[in-house]
C-alpha cells in the first residue's frame, strides 16, 4: 500500500497491484471477462494506498468507459463483479484444510443519470476478504494502466498481470501443471480441453498482446510424460532499452491497426473527404504550477547528483541493488547517439526497461 500510494503521487500510468490479489483464483466455472477484470483494475488503480481501508471509494464514469458514449455496460460489469466468486487456501474452525470462497466487492452505487447527460460517478467498497488480502499483501505487481486497457484476451491481462508480480525476483518464473495454468488464468474447464488447443488460443494470443504491449516479454517451455504436456514453465524477461521505447510508442498510438502492426502488416488512414489527412500535432504544453519539469535530456555525470532525480530514484528502485552509476555508464554505452533523441517519458521508460533487464540479466549483486 505504500507503494501503492507513491505511484498515486508520479506523474504517470503506472499503479500497484497487491500480490495476493493477483495470485487469488477463481473457484471453478468462473472468470471475470476482460471488461469486468479492467474495471477491477482500475478501481485498485483509483483505490490506490486506501484499498485496504473500510472506506468507499470513488470514480467517474468516463474514466471507465473509455471510447464509449454511453454508460449502459457499466452496470453489467458491477454485477459481474459482485456475483464473481474467487477462492483462496484456508483452514477450518477444526483446523482442517479448508477453501475460503469469496466475493471482492460488497457494495456498489451507479449515479442515475439524467436525460442527456453521460456523466455520473460509481462508489463502491471492498469486501472484508478483499481487504484482508490486499493488507496482507508482501508483494505487488506494478501495472500500466494504458497496458491493462490495451489488451483485447482476458487470459493476455492475467498472464500480464503474473508476470508484472514476478518480473523483478531473482527467478522471474512460473511453474505449475494445466490443471493449474487453467486455474491461474481462470480458463474455463469445458473450453480448450486439448492442450493443443489452449496453447494457439491461449498462450501464443497472450505472448504477442503482452509482447507488444507490456514491458517485458513471456516464453514457456512444455515438460511431457510420454506424448502428454505434465508441467509449463513461463518464463517473463524484461525488455531492454530499445525494446522499451518501441512499447511506450505503441502504448500511445490509437489500438486500430494494433493487431496489423503485430502481425508485420500496414494500415491505410483515410481522411474524411474534405479533410486533409495531414493534421497538425499540437505542441507540448509547459508544466503547470504544482507539476514535475519535464526529463529533458539523461544526465551526463554521476546519477547520484543529478538535478533530476527521477534517474536515480528510479535506478535504486529497478536496478536490483547495484550500483546507480555502473548501471548509468553501461545504459550510455547501450544506447549510444540514440540517447541524444530521448526526452520525457520515452527516455523514463527507456531507463526504467535497461536498469530492470541490466538486474534480471546480473542477479543480485
Amino acid at each position: 500500500m505504500r507503494v501503492a500510494a507513491a505511484l498515486a503521487h508520479r506523474d504517470n500510468d503506472d499503479f500497484a497491484k497487491p500480490g495476493r490479489l493477483v495470485e487469488v483464483r477463481f473457484i471453478k466455472g468462473q472468470s471475470l471477462s476482460l471488461t469486468a477484470s479492467r474495471l477491477l483494475a482500475l478501481m485498485i488503480l483509483t483505490a490506490g494506498g486506501d484499498a485496504w481501508r473500510d472506506i468507499p471509494h470513488r470514480m467517474r464514469k468516463a474514466d471507465i468507459r473509455r471510447g464509449h458514449k454511453g454508460n449502459e455496460r457499466i452496470a453489467d460489469m458491477l454485477e459481474e463483479l459482485h456475483r464473481t466468486l474467487f477462492a483462496e487456501d484456508d483452514t477450518s474452525w477444526r483446523g482442517r484444510k479448508a477453501t475460503r470462497r469469496f466475493p471482492l466487492i460488497q457494495m456498489s452505487k451507479e449515479e442515475v443519470e439524467e436525460e442527456g447527460h453521460e456523466g455520473g460517478w460509481i462508489e463502491w467498497e471492498f469486501t472484508p476478504d478483499a481487504r484482508r488480502l490486499i493488507q496482507e499483501s508482501e508483494t505487488y505487481a506494478v501495472l500500466n494502466r494504458q497496458a491493462v486497457l490495451g489488451f483485447r484476451s482476458t487470459y493476455a491481462l492475467r498472464l500480464y498481470e503474473m508476470g508484472a508480480l514476478r518480473i523483478h525476483r531473482r527467478q522471474s518464473t512460473w511453474k505449475g501443471d494445466v490443471t493449474a495454468l487453467r486455474a491461474a488464468l481462470g480458463i474455463d474447464p469445458d473450453v480448450y480441453k486439448d492442450f493443443a488447443q489452449l496453447r494457439r488460443k491461449v498462450l501464443t494470443t497472450a505472448k504477442a498482446e503482452i509482447d507488444q504491449l507490456a514491458h517485458f516479454t513471456v516464453e514457456w517451455k512444455e515438460v511431457r510424460r510420454g506424448r502428454a504436456v505434465a508441467e509449463i514453465e513461463i518464463r517473463f524477461q524484461a525488455k531492454d532499452a530499445p525494446q522499451q521505447i518501441s512499447t511506450v510508442d505503441e502504448l500511445e498510438r490509437h489500438s486500430a491497426g494494433r493487431r496489423s502492426r503485430r502481425d508485420g502488416g500496414t494500415e491505410t488512414i483515410v481522411a474524411p473527404l474534405g479533410e486533409s489527412s495531414v493534421r497538425p500535432i499540437p505542441a507540448r504544453s509547459r508544466p503547470q504550477d504544482g507539476e514535475a519539469e519535464a526529463v529533458v535530456t539523461f544526465p551526463l555525470g554521476s546519477i547520484h547528483y543529478a538535478a533530476t532525480p527521477v534517474f536515480r530514484d528510479i535506478a535504486r528502485t529497478h536496478g536490483g541493488g547495484w550500483d546507480i552509476d555502473l548501471i548509468a555508464a553501461a545504459y550510455r554505452e547501450h544506447m549510444g547517439a540514440r540517447l541524444s533523441n530521448l526526452s520525457g517519458n520515452k527516455l523514463k521508460q527507456s531507463w526504467t526497461g535497461f536498469c530492470e533487464s541490466y538486474a534480471s540479466r546480473r542477479g543480485r549483486p
